[in-house]
């Protein structure tokens, strides 16, 4: 090996690599709740896990509930993500419906606080457009970007999960934003 292609390779070698970002997105849901957690360096993600947190409707709501923050408070325990990302609450027809989501929303706000674990809100719309361009994408379109934008063979499913995904990858699209134009003031 010549001097220089020695240099060329020692260079590669120290170039300084961004840490990687642990996120897990949560898209509340009173019958299913989805969840996804990704690595990024900013610019490339990885799939870490992802599911929909699944409550028997004949349990009663408050049960439910309970089920919600455990199995989250363990994810979470488990693979230790640095930031949440929710999905905001939209608005609803259904007076009850509206209800019932908000009081999943809480667990799921509380699970994250409790873990430690900092907490970001974002409405359906900033998600679609972070990843699709398009805050009125349909749900199969945000599925298809979050299987590109993480190189998966197949879509994530349920649908939960892979919106609870589209809610992480679009923090870290956001946190990098704010990070670059941080970096560029200071």
């Amino acid at each position: 090996m010549t001097p220089e292609a020695s240099d060329r390779s020692s260079s590669k070698r120290d170039r300084v690599v961004p840490p990687l970002l642990r996120v897990i997105g949560v898209d509340p849901g009173s019958d299913t709740t989805g969840y996804g957690v990704i690595d990024s360096d900013g610019r490339h993600y990885t799939l870490v896990e992802c599911a929909g947190i699944r409550t028997a409707a004949r349990l009663p709501f408050a049960q439910r509930l309970l089920i919600i923050t455990q199995k989250l408070e363990e994810v979470i325990q488990r693979l230790n993500p640095a930031a949440c990302a929710v999905e905001e609450t939209f608005y609803a027809v259904n007076v009850k419906s509206a209800l019932k989501l908000g009081h999943v929303r809480g667990v799921v706000l509380a699970a994250a606080a409790r873990s430690g674990v900092e907490v970001f809100e974002y409405s359906p719309l900033e998600i679609k457009s972070a990843l699709v361009g398009f805050g009125r994408a349909e749900k199969r379109q945000v599925q298809e970007m979050v299987r590109i934008l993480l190189k998966l063979e197949f879509p994530p499913e349920p649908l939960d999960a892979s919106d609870a995904l589209a809610a992480a990858i679009c923090h870290v699209n956001t946190a990098s934003t704010h990070a670059r134009q941080k970096a560029g003031r200071g």
